[in-house]
Parts: structure tokens; sequence; C-alpha cells
């Protein structure tokens, strides 16, 4: 990447970590397959079995780990594998859980995204349901209290694609996480399952869950991203704050103003401008930001995230995402506020 370039779609991917890259060449000498039964096979094994026990202990979880390909695997093999006859979920969740749960029932939310009383749907008797729903949401840094849920004896379900190795995993009994989203490779991540009698099992490896040889330079790599993080999310509510003045002296409506959200993401409406134009303009800039989620901003659709909290296509329309990295500085977000005042002085 060019190095004027300023970088600011870390929830999207977000660079790898130096110790990630070293371990993962490492691994790359290691070209055994974990599951062949001689020496060097071996050898393999244990390297793998090491990643998921320093991954659990890094995330602070005693149960099963799958790796996967990463999140989105992570949730196609929860959610389309689970023993449950009824799925409720969020319309503010990311594609990767509505896709895979067309026939889910929709639980509402309110002008910050935030559930609304879930208990009564979740003790409906004579249905075994899971709760699927996400940690921080990946457009507007919202997060959800899951721990305050009351699930009346539902299985719960959480997304942590934005929230693994960054804050303390909640106490949900299945967990989808993804190595790029915290400074590993992209391309692995994994289920955490407290009992894996909880979904049906499919394929040769992974204890008989998931098909296909583990990608052990990956894992390991993941592992590694885990082992070097560091506390950096003070720092960044302290620079998110600074940027969130600077927008709205500038005219500019922050999303989710009011709610508890991760520092390290924040959407911002410039009225009179569309999304857009302003990725254009940043672009031209040399400021790389999006348009929501990276998984979706292609379709150029608005958020359905917005729509789920009362936006119109107009508001929604006028919206961008900003997400901070451990090495995003106060120049970088005073840079990025410079061409955000610009471009909406302009657009009056």
């Amino acid at each position: 990447m060019a190095s004027d370039r300023l970088y600011l779609d870390h929830a999207a991917t977000t660079p790898i970590l130096p110790q990630a890259r070293a371990a993962m060449v490492e691994a790359m000498e290691n070209w055994s397959n974990p599951s062949s039964p001689h020496g060097d096979g071996r050898a393999a094994r244990a390297l793998l079995e090491d990643a998921r026990r320093r991954i659990g202990a890094a995330l602070g979880w005693g149960g099963q780990i799958i790796f996967t390909s990463g999140a989105s695997e992570a949730i196609a093999i929860a959610l389309g594998r689970a023993s449950f006859d009824r799925i409720l979920t969020s319309p503010v969740e990311h594609d990767s859980v509505l896709r895979v749960t067309p026939q889910a029932e929709r639980l509402r939310v309110d002008a910050n995204g935030l559930l609304l009383g879930t208990s009564p749907l979740c003790e409906e008797e004579g249905h075994e349901t899971i709760l699927a729903i996400q940690h921080v949401n990946n457009e507007t840094g919202v997060i959800q209290p899951l721990d305050a849920i009351d699930r009346k004896g539902a299985v719960l379900f959480a997304d942590c694609a934005q929230s693994a190795g960054k804050l303390p995993l909640p106490d949900a009994d299945m967990i989808a996480i993804s190595a790029h989203k915290f400074g590993g490779p992209p391309g692995t991540g994994a289920l955490l399952i407290k009992d894996l009698a909880l979904i049906r099992p499919s394929g040769g490896q992974e204890q008989g869950y998931r098909p296909g040889t583990e990608n052990l330079p990956a894992i390991l790599a993941m592992a590694a991203a885990l082992d070097a993080r560091r506390d950096w999310l003070s720092k960044a509510a302290i620079l998110r704050a600074r940027l969130d003045a600077a927008i709205e002296a500038a005219g500019g409506e922050i999303v989710a103003r009011n709610a508890q959200r991760i520092p390290t993401i924040a959407s911002y409406r410039m009225p009179g401008l569309s999304a857009r134009a302003q990725l254009i303009q940043f672009d031209l800039a040399g400021i790389s930001v999006s348009a929501g989620s990276a998984c979706s901003s292609g379709s150029l659709k608005t958020s359905h995230v917005l729509h789920a909290m009362g936006w119109d296509d107009a508001r929604a329309g006028e919206v961008v995402r900003v997400s901070f990295g451990p090495d995003t500085s106060e120049k970088d977000l005073d840079r990025f506020a410079a061409a955000w005042t610009r471009m909406a002085g302009r657009a009056r």
C-alpha cells in the first residue's frame, strides 16, 4: 500500500501483525498434513493443537474450538447445522447471518440498533430455540449487551467478528471469530462452541465437524496475533471522541451517537452528499473508508442496518464508516476530519 495513503477501513480487514506474519512464514516450513499418521504429520498435529490451546487461553475460552476459513463459515456451521427448530435473530446482523437464516424470526431493535425485549420470544414452549446476535455491529460499532439478555434457556450464538481480540467475549454457547479482524491473516477463523452436540457433524477434520485439511500456517498466525495483541482501546476512545467532535462541528451526524460503541468503529452522515460520492472523493484524497460492510458495499445498496434503525433511504445513503487500527494516530484522524470538513462545505 502506498505510504501516503491513509487506511481507515480496519473493520473490513486490518494489516497482519508482524508477529503473525513471522509465525506464518515459519510455519510454511512445516508442510505436513496434521491428519497424517507419520512423524511429520504428528509434528504438524502437535503445532495445530498448541495453537488451539493458545487461542483458547488468549480469548479466555474453555470450550471446544473448530477451525474454519473465517467468521462466515463459522456462522454457516453454527446456524446451518444447529439442532434447533427455531432461530431468533435481528435485522441488524451481518449479511452472513441473514443469508443463512432466511427462516428466522427477526427481533425488533431500537433507534440505536439495540434489541428490544427478547424474553417473551425466547421462552415459547414446545420449541428448541437459538438466539443469533452480533456482539458488535460491523457498521455502527454498537455493542449489544449480550450478557444482560434474558434468553430464557435459549442457546446463544454470538457473532464476535468485530469484538474478538478487543473486548472480553460474551457468555455465549457458540461464537464466531475471524483472524483478519485482529491482525491475523485472511481466510482463517474459528467457531468456539461449548458443546459439540449443539451442531450436526460433517467432515473428516476438526473432530468430524469440518471437511478439509486445516490451514496450519494461517492458524498458527492467528494464534500469534492473539498472543501479540495489546490494549489500545483506551487510546482509540480518545481519538474517536476527538473525531466525533470535529464531525459534529462541521455539521455531520454520528450514527448511534448515544449508544455504547466499540471505540474502533464510527459511522458518519454528511448531509447533501451521497456515500458513493464521498468514497470517490476520499479515495482521490488518498483516504480509504467504506460505506457499511465490505461484504456488501460493492452492491451500492443502502444499509439494511440503518433501515432497521429507522433511517430512510436518503439519510442512510449519506453515511460512511470509519474504522481504526492499533496504529491509527491523532494526525491520521485530523487529516480525515479536514477532508470531511472540506467535502461537507462544498455539499451545502
